[in-house]
């Protein structure tokens, strides 16, 4: 009897003392999101090709599509991000500058970046025709936070 009662005391203690599964759910670091619009007639997107869409630490993320949106990672290590876009064989560069707010969003998701006090601190003006920051806190996916005419 008292081997029962000794199997059921391990039994009981072994279920109590696992954890459950943590599986992350919550949105995590936000991407910027570009929409682009036509420079003559500004209520309109206009779609572009793209030849590429690339940052100085990181390969191609667009190549050869034609778009309307874009959306493009932020530098999580650094306050800047340069990024270079390519249309029709000619290149535009434009260098974003944030500050990042590091959010404890749970143990199984842990940290997200939040991007604050997004601003553009260079631009060339080659095919890219005006530049607007339409939200200059990045913390979400929802919405365009950049529109670019063209």
């Amino acid at each position: 009897m008292k081997k029962y009662i000794a199997l059921i005391l391990v039994s009981i203690i072994t279920i109590l003392s696992c954890e459950k599964d943590d599986i992350c759910i919550d949105t995590t670091t936000p991407s910027l999101i570009i929409r682009f619009y036509d420079n003559d007639n500004q209520a309109e997107t206009k779609q572009v090709l793209l030849d590429s869409v690339w940052a100085n630490s990181k390969e191609n993320i667009y190549k050869n599509q034609t778009l309307d949106s874009i959306i493009i990672p932020l530098d999580l290590n650094q306050n800047s991000t340069l990024y270079k876009f390519t249309s029709n064989s000619i290149e535009d560069e434009i260098n974003f500058t944030y500050d990042r707010k590091d959010i404890f969003v749970s143990r199984s998701c842990g940290y997200k970046t939040i991007f604050e006090n997004l601003q553009i601190d260079s631009n060339t003006s080659n095919w890219i025709k005006n530049i607007n920051i339409n939200n200059s806190t990045i913390e979400n996916d929802t919405a365009a936070h950049i529109t670019i005419f063209h």
